[in-house]
């Protein structure tokens, strides 16, 4: 463990300007109920659901959270480390938030997350006013650390080299009563020359499946539908305890619990992905006909060197068999350009590679080098400008094909899962919004005379067009239109009632109070 106090100079830094000193001075107990906070989150599924257990740690520790446009009394910033533009980011905000710290009497700001973990006192380095700074190893002590740096006036950095405690033991707020996310193991024993996060979160710690599915159980419980199993590798899950078997089972016990109508997971890796699993997704109902399947690059010399280990002919063999099983599953992806060594040959075979997949979507990045992995010392980087000329043609491609693809559900029925987010046209289109069983977003309209429904409720309509990157539902008649309120659709009442006094039956109205387990209230910035 490393822990370090930093005398900080600079004048937004409590024990040299005026904000926290004078609180202090002042008597403010700053521990107190009425202390708001933000949680500011980047990176992928694993930041968000770190940062569902740093909201209710926060909580459970008296705070509250900040109403929309007010300023916080904490901030905190919970980071991704895999691509260059995180840390720009990050450090942009820290900045911007600088004077608001000078003007607000008390606050604080913490930095967790990856990008902690990797750089540690260089965070204070590059911005002294920050207050905090947590590991990805060591959550819980957050409320800790807060107050600590707060007593003694000065910088509190804290970075464990090995988990403390099993994020999901911790306190966890979530609004989204509907669905929920529940983390199977932590860590990655992978060695991919591009990924950093290995080095951050350590090697693959699994739970043990009772523990996983009590917690499954006590989502449904809370009013949640739908469940996403979250691992760094989820395919690999039970290596720790010795079976090889064990996501297969983990997903077939999920279609037995009460309640519960969907179960996704993110995300695989085609190495380790095997037939068990397949015949798992397509044979327990509940478990949705979606995959999220990294295919990093379709050059078998670049994957290579990328130290993936498997090759275009297994990846699209993989998605036959699932696709085989499972005709409608829908197929998302991660694509890197531009890595380094990455010839035009090479990318052309990522080209060919996506036609062949079909994907309803991709993630595309560009290659950018981090400190510490083997690809960022490796020759023959690719210049900017051929990696940006190659990434357009790549987008231009996945997206025909999103579009093709969308085109066809035209005239399909989908059963949705309504959504507290309307989309930013709603309020203009008047439709809601919702996720088919494929995962894909379907903007939706309530016929004249029809009763409309909750978030966690569930409408059967038929798929009338299509855009660019979602689907349009417009029913002609109430006949066309199916509602199907839920367990889901109740607690979002309830949690209405309890943040407002008032309970509804509307898409709409105040974010809900908090709930024991699942998904916070975030603000999402990567």
């Amino acid at each position: 463990m490393t822990e370090t106090t930093l005398d900080r100079t600079d004048p937004a830094h409590p024990a040299r300007g005026s904000a926290t000193a004078s609180a202090v001075d002042a008597g403010l107990d700053l521990a107190s109920p009425s202390r708001t906070y933000e949680v500011r989150t980047f990176g992928c599924q694993m930041n968000v659901h770190d940062s569902e257990r740093i909201s209710g740690l926060l909580e459970d520790a008296g705070y509250v959270a900040a109403e929309e446009g007010a300023t916080p009394d904490l901030v905190v910033f919970n980071t991704c480390a895999v691509r260059e533009n995180a840390d720009n980011k990050l450090y942009g905000h820290l900045g911007m938030l600088r004077g608001t710290k000078r003007e607000h009497a008390g606050m604080q700001i913490a930095v967790g997350g990856c990008l902690a973990q990797k750089d540690q006192n260089t965070v204070l380095e590059k911005a002294p006013w920050v207050d905090v700074v947590f590991g990805t190893h060591n959550i819980g002590s957050l409320p800790t650390l807060l107050e600590r740096s707060r007593h003694n006036q000065d910088a509190e950095i804290e970075i464990l080299e090995s988990l403390e405690t099993f994020p999901s033991t911790l306190p966890t707020k979530r609004d989204a009563v509907y669905s929920g996310w529940a983390s199977i193991s932590v860590g990655c024993n992978n060695t991919c020359t591009f990924c950093i996060v290995p080095s951050l979160r350590g090697k693959e710690r699994d739970r043990r499946p009772g523990d996983i599915l009590a917690e499954v159980q006590a989502l449904v419980a809370d009013g949640a539908v739908e469940v996403t199993l979250l691992g760094q590798n989820v395919n690999t899950y039970g290596v720790e305890f010795g079976d090889r078997g064990a996501f297969a089972k983990l997903l077939r016990a999920c279609g037995d619990i009460d309640g519960l109508e969907r179960v996704r997971f993110t995300s695989p890796h085609p190495a380790s992905f095997t037939d068990d699993v397949i015949e798992a997704m397509a044979e327990t109902p509940n478990v949705m006909p979606q995959l999220h399947m990294p295919l990093q690059s379709g050059s078998d010399t670049v994957l290579k060197a990328m130290r993936r280990s498997y090759r275009s002919k297994k990846f699209l063999g993989i998605l036959d068999k699932v696709r085989e099983r499972m005709p409608h599953a829908s197929v998302t992806t991660d694509i890197i350009v531009g890595f380094p060594g990455e010839t035009e040959k090479d990318f052309e075979d990522t080209l060919r590679v996506v036609e062949a997949s079909r994907f309803s979507s991709a993630f595309t990045f560009q290659y950018s080098p981090r400190p510490g992995t083997p690809a960022a010392t490796m020759e023959d980087q690719i210049p900017k400008a051929v990696v940006q000329e190659r990434f357009e043609r790549l987008v231009e491609l996945q997206n025909r094909i999103t579009a093709e693809e969308n085109q066809r559900q035209i005239g399909t029925t989908q059963e949705l899962l309504v959504t507290a987010d309307a989309g930013t046209k709603g309020s203009e289109t008047g439709r809601l919004s919702g996720r088919a069983a494929d995962n894909r977003l379907v903007h939706f309209s309530v016929p004249a005379g029809a009763e409309s429904p909750r978030p966690g409720d569930f409408v059967s309509v038929t798929i009338t067009d299509a855009g660019s990157h979602h689907l349009l539902a417009d029913p002609a008649s109430a006949q066309e239109y199916h509602l199907r309120r839920s367990r889901a659709g109740d607690a979002w009442d309830r949690a209405q009632a309890e943040s407002c006094g008032v309970g509804t039956t509307q898409v709409g109205g105040a974010q809900p109070g908090p709930v024991s387990l699942g998904m916070p209230t975030l603000r999402s910035d990567g």
